[in-house]
């Protein structure tokens, strides 16, 4: 792939890295803290900000940048974006008759008892059937939605100040908002520095002292982590006959988070 100078000097500035390119798709390493997506007028820069400065060629010539799936704005890894409205269709349509595969990688707290394991709880957002202080807070519930998670331990690793900790690899076979991390935390072993489901005295109370106060000593005591350690690690689909598969290794920051451990 051949960029312009000026090309080359945009792509200094964007916080992001570009793991592959297609006429069609675009596939980016989003890191963790980057919003994905504008929330409301004036926010922070975003991923699609950022996006749309990168491919105003294909815009001007009739393109259109379509995110194909989103990151919660703590969760790393890999994106895809369509390039023009037909390839967006094409994936939307993958994605609906579930071809579009993703895993992921969490680092979660304890030894889950089972080498391999699968999650078929339905999921609802909880302010549906109950009071909840966080109004996108999601739960297990007999009245939700059907959602489905695969889980295998990858490592059991030893913190030196943190005690049992693991390494899952996940695959969600739905796609129900924050499915992984409500489903991990059901199991009993939640994402390190889940600031909504994490382990008491986490849980929603560290999310709730966030927005009011910021990332503080206090918070970093009871989480460990400033976000929570869940990381898109692979992305596959099917286009027009065409595979393609696209890889990214776990970040820095969690991987320096797991410097502290041994192996067991």
């Amino acid at each position: 792939m051949a960029f312009t100078t000026g090309e080359l000097r945009m792509l200094e500035q964007i916080p992001f890295t570009i793991l592959g390119e297609t006429p069609d798709l675009l596939a980016i390493e989003k890191p963790p803290f980057l919003l994905v997506h504008p929330s409301k007028p004036g926010g922070p820069v975003t991923l699609w900000d950022h996006l749309k400065e990168l491919l105003a060629y294909e815009i001007a010539s009739g393109g259109q940048v379509s995110l194909i799936n989103r990151l919660d704005r703590e969760t790393s890894g890999i994106v895809l974006v369509a390039k023009h409205p037909r390839a967006a269709r094409a994936c939307a349509m993958a994605m609906e008759r579930g071809e579009i595969g993703k895993e992921y990688l969490a680092v979660v707290t304890g030894w889950p008892e089972l080498e391999q394991w699968s999650v078929r709880e339905p999921i609802l957002r909880l302010g549906e059937v109950q009071d909840s202080r966080i109004w996108l807070k999601r739960g297990v519930h007999p009245r939700g939605v059907t959602a489905r998670t695969d889980f295998r331990i990858e490592q059991r690793l030893m913190h030196k100040f943190h005690g049992p900790l693991s390494v899952v690899r996940c695959w969600p076979r739905t796609g129900r908002t924050h499915q992984i991390r409500v489903h991990l935390s059901h199991s009993g072993h939640p994402v390190v520095g889940d600031k909504i489901y994490g382990n008491p005295p986490a849980g929603e109370e560290c999310y709730l002292e966030f927005i009011n106060t910021g990332w503080s000593a206090e918070l970093e005591e009871r989480l460990w982590l400033p976000r929570h350690a869940l990381h898109s690690c692979l992305l596959s689909l099917n286009l027009d006959g065409v595979s393609h598969q696209w890889t990214s290794e776990l970040p820095e920051d969690l991987r320096n988070f797991l410097k502290d451990t041994d192996k067991i």
